[in-house]
């Protein structure tokens, strides 16, 4: 029997979607005068939403908010500013979806945004051409606290989104893209389009990742995985490995994504593994079903769906699996 994603399954993150954070900041701004919004944030990129006043430097606008919860507003155009998140609870938003874009500029050596406060909220923003010397320049890096990213683009940069390890974080990923991302330049290893620590869960939903330059789609040591309703078209790809890469292995579950395996590729041998690295997590209740997995146009090869190190899962589900391509494999 097929298991479904179910989107309405609950989760602990703090999920907030663009347009409820949009809505929300509607309602804080409602009781301040038009007036005082045209004269403190009209000429500004940065408005926090709360106050109607509007900064010229990002960090400007984020230190206001301090240890409070707090909305901040993005103008469209293009930002070479970053900004380092220290307390409190801060969403970013576009104020027009998909208009505002952070190029090539970190903070600290790291990211556009370095998040290390109570949780973050980021939507409708583009992060590229993040490079840095230690060659895992990202558009956000999550330090602690939880993390939701909606409608969001990440693109042409070393890595998309980083984070260290925090055992009761959580990062929500939907309706996002990542495209031409990862390199295995840097002497320290890969970086990927997504890399995280050992969180408590990864949730992917909706989201692209294309076009990989090296490294994997999704590389998570979190103890709970859900990867949903997703695309990894790896057939423009140069250079990659893994579409996901559970190193430690995972619970959750890997259902309903459309995946394709380009000709270049660094390791093809599997499209998932698990635990490749050691057991850290019992994956016996990872769940990989509904899938749709190929190999790319012109593409000819044997190779493996799912390469399992930890023993643990037993087999897989049922998924449609293109030419070439062997469901479940212990290593």
């Amino acid at each position: 029997m097929t298991m479904r994603f179910n989107p309405s399954a609950p989760i602990s993150a703090k999920r907030l979607s663009s347009k409820a954070i949009l809505a929300l900041a509607g309602i804080a701004i409602a009781a301040i005068p038009a007036a005082a919004l045209l004269a403190q944030g009209a000429a500004a990129p940065y408005t926090v939403m709360e106050t109607g006043r509007g900064y010229g430097n990002l960090q400007d606008a984020v230190n206001a908010i301090g240890d409070a919860r707090g909305t901040i507003a993005i103008a469209p155009g293009r930002h070479e500013q970053c900004a380092v998140q220290t307390s409190g609870d801060i969403s970013y938003f576009a104020s027009e979806p998909g208009s505002a874009i952070f190029d090539g500029v970190t903070c600290e050596g790291k990211a556009a945004l370095v998040l290390r406060g109570r949780s973050a909220e980021v939507a409708g923003l583009i992060f590229e051409n993040m490079r840095v010397p230690d060659y895992n320049g990202a558009g956000i890096r999550l330090e602690t606290g939880d993390l939701t990213v909606a409608e969001s683009w990440f693109r042409d940069s070393q890595q998309g989104i980083l984070t260290a390890s925090d055992t009761s974080a959580r990062l929500v990923i939907d309706r996002s893209t990542f495209t031409r991302l990862g390199t295995c330049e840097g002497a320290g290893g890969c970086a990927h389009s997504v890399y995280t620590g050992d969180l408590a869960q990864v949730r992917v939903t909706n989201s692209r990742f294309e076009q990989g330059r090296g490294g994997h789609y999704v590389k998570s040591r979190a103890t709970r995985v859900d990867i949903a309703a997703s695309s990894f078209d790896d057939a423009a790809g140069r250079a990659t490995n893994y579409m996901i890469d559970l190193p430690g292995g995972a619970m959750g579950q890997i259902s309903n994504n459309w995946f394709v395996q380009g000709a270049d590729k660094e390791n093809y041998s599997a499209f998932i593994a698990v635990a490749a690295e050691g057991r850290s997590h019992d994956s016996s209740a990872l769940n990989v079903v509904g899938n749709d997995a190929r190999l790319a146009p012109g593409v000819d090869r044997n190779t493996v769906f799912v390469a399992d190190w930890s023993g643990d899962m037993g087999g897989i589900g049922d998924n449609a699996l293109g030419r070439g391509l062997s469901r479940y494999e212990v290593r």
